[in-house]
């Protein structure tokens, strides 16, 4: 039975991905749930499995293309019944299906060497291997249609004639060095092109760099950074910081650090109890954990805090789902499972969507104040600053050296008024100073 493939829908935030690499060619066997393709979002980098086994027909879309999600990108020959296949992951050609995510045990796997990146983050993807690049053209030369007396005419991959158009350059004057004298992407890099002449015989202006400049090739994945950024700007932002007076936690923290680890076999850092304190704000003012909804305001009924972490790739944004449910050891543990997977490559989709509200600890960075950017379709994100020692007057005019960090927040002052905003700050603020010996870990 011939079937459509469509690119999954993987979060509410990603409306589409680059197609990276295909794993599969036109005529090759597929098994169900055995890794297709691999797709760049700007939330995770990950492998769309087959969900039917069958034998793959054609590919609709090529390495390099932009595609939203819910297109079709394949059609595959399937075997047996696909009554049961989950929908909004392939549909039949002749009817159309409704969304619905992939199963996430399968996808979301972080790709090796590629930074993914989360609302203040950036990254960087490794070049495509040139044999990837042949393989993709013999696989286009096969789903490609062709017009008549074009039996002699050349193929080239579309991130070849993409460079080429790029840097001016005509295809047909490169001998190609790949299988066949095929033009590969190294051959279209390692080209010189020459300045043109016009017809008053003056060379034109080249962009090529000179000796003092560099180009640096815009990935796909820098490219939706871009494009989401754009997204983010479109968001009438208002920022805000807080001073808070974090001496307690500090001296909380020393005291039972060694008797935590012993017992949970985990760090407590300083983020557990912010998240913790994240959660209670969020309840009490409702309005932070929402989105823009065009003609509507959408309050979120679960709190699923997005993590900002470093992770050797690149910086990653991993959520904790209904985080107020959890103890602030609960979520340190938790924390300890999300770094662990990042670190692994072993982050799902589940691991990265759904997220309600982002907490930034830009602090772990030296950054003592920052702007963040918030990150569509959530309406706010904090960055915790790092915390330094300074000497403060109290309210009754004795000065002393405190433990001092910055909480702050950029919001979407379509939902978020001052007063909404400065309420939640205040509620952080307190609670970040209330936390004592008494404070209740478990």
């Amino acid at each position: 039975m011939a079937i459509q493939i469509e690119l999954p829908h993987v979060g509410e935030s990603v409306t589409e991905g680059i197609i990276g690499k295909w794993l599969k060619s036109v005529g090759d066997t597929v098994e169900k749930y055995e890794p297709l393709l691999e797709v760049v979002t700007d939330k995770v980098n990950m492998e769309i499995p087959s969900p039917y086994s069958g034998k793959l027909i054609a590919i609709l879309v090529a390495e390099g293309d932009v595609v939203p999600m819910g297109a079709p990108i394949a059609e595959m020959d399937a075997e047996g019944d696909v009554s049961n296949t989950p929908q909004g992951t392939i549909q039949t050609i002749e009817e159309p299906a409704p969304e619905i995510t992939v199963p996430n045990s399968t996808a979301g796997v972080f790709l090796k060497d590629v930074k993914p990146v989360g609302p203040t983050g950036s990254g960087e993807e490794p070049e495509i291997p040139a044999e990837l690049l042949e393989k993709l053209a013999q696989s286009q030369k096969q789903t490609v249609p062709t017009t008549n007396n074009t039996s002699n005419k050349i193929r080239y991959s579309p991130i070849v004639k993409k460079l080429a158009a790029e840097r001016n350059i005509d295809l047909s004057e490169l001998k190609g060095t790949g299988l066949g004298g095929r033009v590969t992407k190294d051959d279209v890099l390692n080209h010189k092109t020459t300045p043109a002449i016009t017809s008053n015989s003056q060379p034109s202006i080249i962009t090529n760099p000179g000796n003092d400049e560099t180009e640096i090739k815009l990935t796909p994945l820098r490219r939706i950074i871009a494009e989401n950024m754009l997204k983010s700007n479109e968001i009438p932002q208002a920022w805000s910081y807080h001073e808070v007076d974090v001496t307690n936690l500090v001296s909380l923290r020393k005291n039972i650090r060694q008797q935590f680890f012993e017992k949970e076999g985990v760090d407590i850092t300083y983020l557990p109890f912010v998240l913790k304190i994240v959660t209670d704000a969020l309840k009490a003012n409702p309005l932070l954990n929402s989105s823009w909804g065009g003609d509507k305001i959408i309050l979120k009924n679960r709190i699923n805090l997005g993590i900002a972490m470093a992770a050797p790739h690149g910086l990653v944004v991993p959520v904790i789902h209904n985080a107020d449910s959890m103890s602030i050891a609960g979520l340190a543990k938790y924390l300890k499972y999300l770094i662990e997977r990042a670190t692994t490559n072993k982050l799902t989709l589940e691991d990265v969507q759904g997220g309600t509200f982002t907490v930034n600890n830009t602090g772990a960075l030296g950054s003592i104040v920052s702007q963040p950017l918030v990150n569509p379709p959530q309406v706010g994100i904090i960055t915790t600053e790092a915390i330094v020692k300074r000497v403060v007057v109290n309210k009754e005019g004795a000065i002393a050296i405190r433990d001092m960090m910055n909480v702050c927040m950029s919001f979407d002052h379509r939902v978020i008024d001052g007063a909404e905003s400065g309420n939640f700050m205040r509620d952080i603020r307190d609670g970040l100073q209330k936390i004592g010996e008494d404070t209740i870990i478990y």
